[in-house]
């Protein structure tokens, strides 16, 4: 059965550049970000493995670990790091792994047979700490991902998880959030006692909770 949103995303154990991982063990107590690629030396993933390499900080203050996948071996992986450092100007810096017998891109139906049996489609998978799959994306071969939005996307997850709100088209951290229809008024007005702005009873507008107050132009608690 396919992997859907809100599974377990599959344990495994594998070789990867850094060494051998067993997968929930690695990510412990953080988030995890696991993406594909069809294979090594392929120039879309070239670049995008570079630019990974270069937003780890990114991922590091979010508590996000990252780590790639293709199903090429080991040493392949390790030539192609060098490739990744020479045209991308960002060393390879988190770990690769190596399924070169597709088990891992099997778990999380990777495998695209109308290529081939062994070619990987290119997915993202966003893993929570409770080792559940909050976000799957995937991409067609010709276009890059966009890590800027991956990265939107963990701010998102990560504080709708911890506040009774929703993040609106096109937010970005720092922008206004949407009160979940699940939260009542009166529950509301405990959890945002600076008010919000009510444009229909199912949407309200209120400030980012964990960025400082902003004053709510149009505010109401009824």
């Amino acid at each position: 059965m396919a992997l859907r949103l809100g599974d377990v995303a599959p344990d495994f154990t594998a070789e990867t550049t850094e060494g051998q991982i067993s997968f929930h063990n690695w990510i412990g107590d953080s988030w995890a970000c696991l993406f594909s690629h069809p294979k090594d030396f392929t120039p879309v993933c070239t670049t995008e493995l570079g630019e990974a390499s270069r937003l780890k900080p990114e991922f590091e203050k979010r508590n996000v670990k990252v780590v790639g996948l293709s199903v090429d071996p080991t040493d392949s992986h390790t030539r192609w790091a060098e490739d990744i450092r020479e045209t991308q100007g960002s060393a390879l810096n988190f770990p690769v792994i190596a399924d070169p017998d597709h088990k891992v891109a099997e778990l999380y139906d990777m495998i695209h047979p109308e290529v081939s049996d062994v070619f990987t489609v290119r997915s993202v998978f966003i893993i929570s700490p409770d080792k559940k799959v909050k976000l799957m994306i995937t991409y067609p071969a010709s276009t890059g991902r966009n890590f800027d939005e991956i990265l939107r996307v963990i701010d998102s997850l990560q504080l709708t998880a911890k506040y009774s709100v929703a993040t609106p088209v096109n937010w970005k951290d720092g922008d206004d959030v949407i009160i979940v229809p699940a939260l009542s008024d009166e529950a509301a007005k405990e959890k945002f006692p600076g008010g919000w702005k009510t444009l229909k009873p199912y949407l309200r507008i209120v400030p980012q909770p964990n960025k400082p107050e902003k004053k709510v132009e149009t505010a109401s608690a009824t």
